[in-house]
């Protein structure tokens, strides 16, 4: 089995949706033992936000690409072919004010390509990178998995529609949330890895 594992967090050591990652990738390996991991870590360096040229080079036919284009697209075409090379994603999302991390929202914004990984047919938009299971480790200070903040939570929903909409409609959502909480923060990376099943 490959896996991507897709780091967004720039925290670290510090960070909570890292270990949360990695304890999803540890029990698809337990599964899997011969499992191939490749990591796609967006914030070292970060991940390219979308600019003019790279706009440019995404609608323009390849064999009439400047040198500038070329080197524009490189981006996009490395993080899709990474996705569509692997059985299982694994992202690392931390809530960053109630969505996720701009690094994050680029990837997103480079894999997410017409007639590449969605086209549009008669009836409708169809995702084109189908076949996945994807897990998400999302991690936030508060708790939005239930409650009354649970309709801040721009991360989980926001994810699973664009990753839908791209064909990955098989996603599970672990959480570590709590983090900041005084009653919660001491049990919340602990709880949430008990969680985990795959």
């Amino acid at each position: 089995m490959k896996i991507l594992h897709v780091i967004s967090s720039p925290r670290g050591k510090d960070s909570y949706s890292i270990p949360l990652g990695n304890s999803v990738i540890e029990h698809l390996q337990a599964t899997a033992p011969d499992s191939d991991v490749t990591v796609r870590d967006l914030t070292a360096p970060p991940f390219p936000h979308l600019e003019e040229v790279h706009l440019q080079s995404f609608f323009t036919p390849e064999k009439d690409h400047t040198p500038e284009q070329a080197q524009a697209v490189r981006h996009s075409n490395e993080a899709i072919a990474e996705l569509k090379a692997a059985d299982a994603i694994v992202i690392d999302a931390p809530m960053y004010n109630f969505g996720i991390p701009s690094v994050l929202k680029s990837w997103i914004d480079h894999i997410a390509r017409a007639g590449i990984t969605f086209h549009y047919t008669e009836n409708g938009p169809e995702g084109l990178v189908k076949g996945k299971k994807v897990y998400l480790a999302v991690a936030s200070g508060g708790v939005y998995s239930e409650g009354p903040a649970a309709g801040y939570d721009f991360v989980a929903p926001y994810l699973k529609a664009v990753l839908g909409f791209l064909g990955m409609t098989d996603v599970t959502v672990f959480r570590v949330e709590g983090t900041a909480v005084p009653d919660l923060k001491d049990q919340a990376l602990e709880k949430a890895m008990a969680s985990v099943e795959v």
